[in-house]
């Protein structure tokens, strides 16, 4: 059931829709359940397609939402890539798709011991807030709040999820976006993903918006929209308050799938309006300025996820500037922002880099 309401000055729109359950992530033994991603892999892949089979009607609500042509092209690029360790997007090599290097870090962490902590720490979601400063902003939007979570992997992370619903019901902010990879792998079912997303989806108020990751499929896209997460798939919306406007533009997956279309996002954007993109990887930070966009907002990266006292991190698994890996950058006048996420991938644990919700203050000084 679709409601609009007025939130304040801002008009917004909330999709009420029934919510599941999330399951428990605890052990009997009081440590955080282990998902084995290792066991994962080896399932054959025509449990996949099972998947898919149960949703015969799938194709066709996508050409409905997206249109024939690009529908046609997104569901034939995922499955060209699937899985790939080598080949297609930015990077060349996907080390979130390496399993074998994956098994061997685990297995290190274990014999020295420091395993267990690491997957405390990947539980411990922090709040961080960051003010954007632009004097293009609108009078109208000033002390306007973003809530940004990036990067859940909801089906394999349950400790940081249960976390995060906790969090959530805390916050006060006007909008919510999500800047991808909500699932755990790189393919396969996605209902668990879909399940947990639902309930985080409860715990969020007003309008909810959206871009894939590289590890998520375009077949979501119809469930999370019916639960209220509005995807924006190189789509803007126009976001009201108090008769002034900002501009909010979304991209599909450039990192992995290079389905991203930054000029048709902004295409509708007049000139000089206050615009935010959002997009899972920053690394389109130099089409992203050029397109005039003023805001970006990513994750991705994970911050590194294992990283070396101070914050350090050993690989971004991304093609950019170091200090665009986490947390505020700006480049030329565009300002951004890399969360390092609220869950973990391929090892979930985390070292010297806490996972985390960021909550944005716009500014026009």
């Amino acid at each position: 059931m679709a409601k609009e309401l007025m939130d304040g000055e801002t008009r917004i729109s909330v999709e009420i829709v029934p919510m599941d359950t999330m399951g428990q992530g605890i052990e009997g033994n009081g440590r955080p359940r282990e998902t084995d991603a290792s066991h994962r892999r080896s399932e054959p892949l025509t449990l996949y397609r099972a998947s898919l089979e149960a949703q015969p009607d799938i194709g066709i609500r996508l050409e409905e939402r997206l249109g024939r042509p690009y529908a046609q092209r997104r569901l034939s690029v995922e499955q060209e890539h699937e899985g790939q360790i080598f080949g297609g997007g930015i990077n060349f090599f996907h080390i979130e798709n390496w399993f074998s290097i994956h098994a061997w870090t685990k297995i290190a962490l274990k014999a020295s011991g420091l395993y267990w902590r690491g997957v405390r720490n990947a539980g411990q979601i922090q709040v961080k807030r960051n003010r954007l400063r632009q004097t293009s902003i609108p009078e109208a939007f000033r002390g306007f709040t973003i809530l940004q979570l990036s990067d859940l992997h909801c089906d394999t992370c349950p400790l940081a999820m249960q976390r995060l619903t906790q969090i959530l019901r805390e916050l006060k902010y006007d909008l919510c976006v999500l800047t991808g990879d909500y699932r755990g792998q790189t393919y396969g079912p996605y209902d668990a993903t879909l399940a947990v997303l639902a309930r985080i989806r409860a715990e969020l108020s007003g309008s909810v918006y959206g871009v894939l990751g590289n590890h998520d499929t375009v077949r979501m896209v119809p469930a999370m929209e019916e639960m209220g997460i509005r995807m924006l798939l190189n789509e803007s919306v126009a976001i009201e308050r108090s008769a002034a406007r900002i501009h909010l533009a979304g991209i599909d997956d450039a990192h992995f799938y290079a389905v991203d279309d930054i000029e048709k996002a902004a295409s509708v954007i007049p000139n000089n309006a206050f615009s935010i993109l959002l997009s899972h990887t920053p690394e389109v930070y130099e089409r992203a300025a050029r397109a005039g966009f003023h805001v970006m907002l990513s994750g991705h990266t994970h911050g590194g996820q294992i990283c070396l006292p101070g914050g350090i991190p050993i690989e971004l698994n991304a093609l950019l500037p170091r200090r665009m890996g986490a947390g505020p950058w700006k480049y030329g006048s565009m300002l951004g922002y890399t969360s390092v996420g609220a869950g973990t991938s391929a090892v979930h644990v985390r070292f010297n880099c806490a996972p985390e919700v960021t909550l944005h203050y716009l500014d026009p000084t």
